[in-house]
């Protein structure tokens, strides 16, 4: 079974945040949160793994 990486994991994360604020800027929240679902969606495809998956969820809902 693979583990959950908790460990920061992001090529330049601030240029990463930055573009995640300007894909919701001018957005109401209902669209913001509209891009947050598909965003989770998109990228939880791309994991593929179930049991990363759960790690996932169990690691935010904490």
């Amino acid at each position: 079974m693979s583990t959950l990486n908790l460990t920061a994991n992001i090529d330049r994360p601030d240029d990463f945040y930055a573009d995640l604020l300007a894909l919701h800027e001018g957005r109401s929240k209902e669209e913001s949160d509209a891009i947050n679902a598909r965003l989770v969606l998109i990228l939880a495809n791309h994991i593929g793994d179930r049991a990363i998956l759960k790690q996932a969820l169990d690691a935010a809902a904490s």
